[in-house]
């Protein structure tokens, strides 16, 4: 397996220099970055396979980097920033961050959530010996393709969706009609469990529902189970 190479875009120095250390003690390649312009330089150069990065940085800030980061590239991301109300959190995740944790941080759980990030980033599409490997699931005229991770709908428009949806749509094609939970969501999509007031998996259904809704007379595809969680309803076709 390859050498996990991580991006750090961060603009304070001793913060940066503490990241870099925390991760080359794991056995990572670790670039930095101070600002979007030398992000971007970075990845241009490096197959980078997670940027940590935080919001508050000198020009374009990190909610902004993060757009752009979704329609340019497939890496895992993860905020790391002093920024820690609900409506940031629920941004960030709303455009596309798989993971946001708030400073101080413990280096114990930033390593632990970075590897959870890494494993699935870099294993993703990987067959497993007990599944069969799927190209495309079909479910009411809408199209999960697997190697692209875009859901195309009936009228044939493409979504390159964010790798926290990806993988929570894909479990849900894997297994229609069962109840998920929240914390068996989270697990899928992030490897981490579930705490108290983590609304992570309720703002990844909302964006995965917005496209269904996109389309008008599209039927309910993902319900609410109140006390329990989340059911497919999509009716899967056979391949």
């Amino acid at each position: 397996m390859q050498t996990p190479q991580i991006l750090i875009v961060e603009d304070e120095h001793v913060t940066r220099n503490t990241l870099k250390s925390i991760f080359e003690a794991e056995g990572y390649n670790v670039f930095e970055a101070c600002d979007g312009a030398e992000m971007h330089q970075t990845l241009s150069e490096n197959n980078v396979n997670l940027v940590i990065m935080d919001i508050n940085l000198p020009g374009k800030n990190g909610l902004l980097l993060a757009r752009e980061l979704r329609e340019q590239g497939d890496m895992a991301l993860m905020f790391l920033t002093g920024r820690d109300n609900e409506v940031d959190k629920i941004l960030g995740l709303e455009i596309g961050a798989d993971d946001y944790i708030t400073k101080p941080f413990n280096p114990r759980e930033l390593t632990i959530r970075a590897r959870n990030l890494l494993s699935r980033a870099m294993n993703q599409g990987a067959p497993t010996e007990d599944k069969k490997q799927v190209e495309r699931y079909t479910f009411n005229g809408w199209i999960l393709e697997i190697n692209s991770r875009s859901l195309v709908s009936p009228d044939g428009e493409h979504y390159k969706l964010p790798r926290s949806e990806f993988r929570a749509l894909l479990h849900f094609c894997e297994n229609p009609g069962k109840i998920q939970t929240r914390a068996e969501l989270l697990k899928k999509m992030t490897g981490r469990d579930l705490k108290p007031h983590d609304r992570t998996v309720d703002v990844t259904i909302r964006r995965i529902r917005k496209h269904f809704e996109s389309i008008a007379d599209t039927p309910e595809i993902i319900a609410t189970i109140h006390g329990e969680g989340y059911r497919f309803c999509g009716e899967i076709e056979e391949a």
